[in-house]
């Protein structure tokens, strides 16, 4: 793998992991639809939400840098790596957001980890 398909690799991870937190702290700052859920009452909130829209924003801009990176190196090898977006999202969530991760969840990370560093080795070997 050349620097500039792991440099494109990082930056997508980042920008799914600063996505992902931007739709929760969005989510979360939206107010409650009294009278029960209406839909058109939640997507008026939805469309009126920064954070959401700066999540949108982090995706459109990973989708091109994911394509750039996909037209440098095999897909069977950069999909288990993007996987290691999985594991930041629980660390931020734990370390931003203040959740609540239990020694499974951080155990599940563990595995998804040990197997992105298989994928990353024998992608080096191939």
């Amino acid at each position: 793998m050349t620097l500039t398909v792991v440099v494109l690799l990082v930056f997508s991870i980042v920008l799914d992991v600063i996505g992902q937190l931007c739709f929760k702290l969005g989510v979360d700052r939206l107010p409650e639809i009294s009278g029960g859920f209406r839909l058109g009452a939640f997507w008026g909130q939805v469309l009126n939400a920064p954070l959401l829209w700066a999540g949108i924003g982090a995706y459109v801009i990973e989708f091109f840098v994911w394509l750039e990176a996909l037209s440098r190196a095999p897909l069977s090898l950069l999909f288990p790596l993007a996987a290691l977006a999985y594991c930041l999202v629980v660390l931020v969530g734990k370390v931003v957001l203040g959740e609540t991760v239990s020694r499974r969840r951080w155990l599940g990370t563990l595995v998804i980890t040990a197997g992105v560093m298989l994928v990353a080795v024998a992608g080096t070997q191939a």
